[in-house]
C-alpha cells in the first residue's frame, strides 16, 4: 500500500543501519529495495533506481533460493522505470516462485499494461481479487483497471470504496487523489478539486494530488492559484509530466518564454531518468510531437512501440505521425488508442480529440465531427491548449449537411 515519506525515510535509515551490520540478510536488502522503488516513485527522484536495483540483486545473490520478495521488487522497480518487458519477466518469475502471493500478481496488472496485453491485465486482476478481496489496495488497482477499460462508473465506486476503507492517511490519500484524477477526466471540475485537496489534507506530501489541483483550478478558470500549485508539485516533485502539463498551461497563456522553459527542464529531467535506467521515450515522444520536432517524435515512439505497445504509446505515436504530415498511418494508431475492439476501451478525451484532428485533416468530416463533440462531451477542459483548438475545428467543421429525400 502508498506509505508516508517520513516513514519510509525512517524505514530506509533503519535497514541501512541493520544491514552494514548484517551484510547478508537477504530478506533485509529486499525490504531496502522496495522502499527504494516506492521513494523513488512518491518523489520522482530517479538517484533511486540503482539503489533499489543493486539491492534487490544482492537480495537475490544472499536470500533463500525462492526469494519471491525480491523479485516482485524488481518487477515493480521496472514498472516505475517504465520497461515493461522487464517487468513481465520479474513479475512472472515472483508469481512462479509464489503463486498464493497477491502483491506478485498485482505488479503484473502495471506490466501487462504497459505492453497492451489486456488478457493478461484481466488474468492477473482476477487472482489478485481472488486472493484479496477486501484490500483496499486492490479496489484501488480495480479502479484503475475499470478505468481503462471504460467502466467509468464501477471504477469511481470502486476507488471510493478503496479510500473510505484505507488504514493510514498515506493510502487514503492516495486514493483519494486516484478520485480526483477520475472526477476531472469526466469533466467534474470541482469534485476533482475536492479529492483534491481532501487528499492534500490526509499527506501535504501527495504531490500529485497538488498536481491535479493545478489541473483543475486551470480548469476552473484560477490560473494564478492553478500555476502555484504546478510550481509547488514541481518543487518536490521533479515529474516531466506535471513540467508538460505546466508548460501547456503558460503557453495557453501566452507566456510562450515560460513555457519554453518548463519544456527545456522536461527534457533535463528525462534525460537524467533515462541515465537512472528509466524509459521516458512516451513522454520526450509527447513534448517533441507539439513543441519540438515532430519527426524525432515519431522515431522515438515507433521504437516504444515495438518494444512495448501500450493505449498511451499508441495515442502517442498516431499522433506525432500527424504532426509529422503522416495522416493515414496516424489514423491507424489513433484508432487503435480509441477503439475498445482494439483494446483502447479508456474514455479519454486528449486521445479522442487526437482521433477527431487527424480525420479532419484526412476530409473525413463526418467521423472528425463525431469525435471533437465526443471529446468535449468527455471532457470540455481536458486540456487548456486543446480544448479551445477542439472548439475551433467544429466551429470550422460547421454542421453535417441537411440531404433532401432522394428522387
Amino acid at each position: 500500500m502508498p506509505a508516508a515519506l517520513p516513514d519510509l525515510a525512517a524505514l530506509i535509515g533503519d535497514r541501512e543501519t541493520h544491514l552494514r551490520a548484517h551484510p547478508l540478510d537477504g530478506a533485509s536488502w529486499a525490504v531496502l529495495g522496495a522502499a527504494y522503488v516506492e521513494q523513488g516513485r512518491r518523489t520522482a527522484d530517479g538517484a533511486n533506481w540503482p539503489k533499489a536495483e543493486k539491492a534487490l540483486r544482492t537480495s537475490l545473490k544472499t536470500g533463500p533460493k525462492r526469494n519471491p520478495q525480491a523479485l516482485e521488487g524488481l518487477a515493480a522497480l521496472a514498472v516505475a522505470r517504465r520497461d515493461f518487458p522487464a517487468a513481465k519477466k520479474w513479475g512472472e518469475s515472483a508469481v512462479k516462485a509464489a503463486p498464493k502471493r497477491w502483491t506478485a500478481h498485482a505488479v503484473l496488472v502495471g506490466a501487462y499494461t504497459g505492453l497492451g496485453d489486456d488478457k493478461g491485465v484481466g488474468r492477473a486482476l482476477d487472482k489478485v481479487m481472488e486472493l484479496r478481496p477486501d484490500a483496499p489496495a486492490v479496489g484501488a488497482l480495480a479502479a484503475s483497471v475499470y478505468r481503462n477499460r471504460g467502466w467509468r462508473e464501477d471504477a469511481a465506486a470502486r476507488i471510493s470504496d478503496a479510500a473510505a476503507s484505507a488504514a493510514e492517511p498515506a493510502e487514503r490519500a492516495a486514493y483519494l487523489e486516484q478520485a480526483g484524477r477520475l472526477a476531472f477526466e469526466r469533466g467534474d471540475r470541482e469534485e476533482s478539486l475536492r479529492f483534491f485537496q481532501e487528499a492534500l489534507r490526509t499527506d501535504p506530501d501527495q504531490r500529485a494530488a497538488q498536481a491535479g489541483q493545478g489541473r483543475a483550478l486551470a480548469a476552473l478558470g484560477r490560473t494564478t492559484e492553478a500555476l502555484s500549485a504546478y510550481q509547488a508539485a514541481l518543487a518536490k516533485r521533479p515529474s516531466p509530466e506535471y513540467a508538460l502539463e505546466l508548460g501547456e498551461l503558460y503557453e495557453s497563456l501566452g507566456l510562450g518564454q515560460a513555457a519554453r522553459v518548463e519544456y527545456d527542464l522536461l527534457r533535463e529531467r528525462a534525460r537524467g531518468a533515462e541515465e537512472a535506467g528509466a524509459d521516458e521515450a512516451l513522454m520526450l515522444g509527447r513534448l517533441e510531437a507539439d513543441h519540438g520536432d515532430p519527426e524525432e517524435a515519431v522515431r522515438l515512439l515507433r521504437a516504444e512501440w515495438g518494444r512495448q505497445p501500450g493505449i498511451a504509446v499508441a495515442d502517442a505515436l498516431g499522433w506525432a505521425l500527424h504532426r509529422a504530415g503522416e495522416d493515414e498511418e496516424a489514423l491507424e494508431f489513433a484508432t487503435i488508442a480509441t477503439d475498445g475492439d482494439k483494446g483502447g476501451g479508456v474514455r479519454s478525451a486528449l486521445y479522442v480529440f487526437h482521433r477527431g484532428v487527424i480525420e479532419q485533416e484526412l476530409g473525413r468530416s463526418g467521423p472528425a465531427r463525431r469525435h471533437l463533440r465526443e471529446a468535449l462531451t468527455i471532457n470540455p477542459y481536458f486540456s487548456p491548449l486543446r480544448a479551445p483548438e477542439a472548439k475551433r475545428a467544429l466551429t470550422e467543421l460547421g454542421e453535417p449537411p441537411v440531404e433532401g429525400p432522394p428522387d
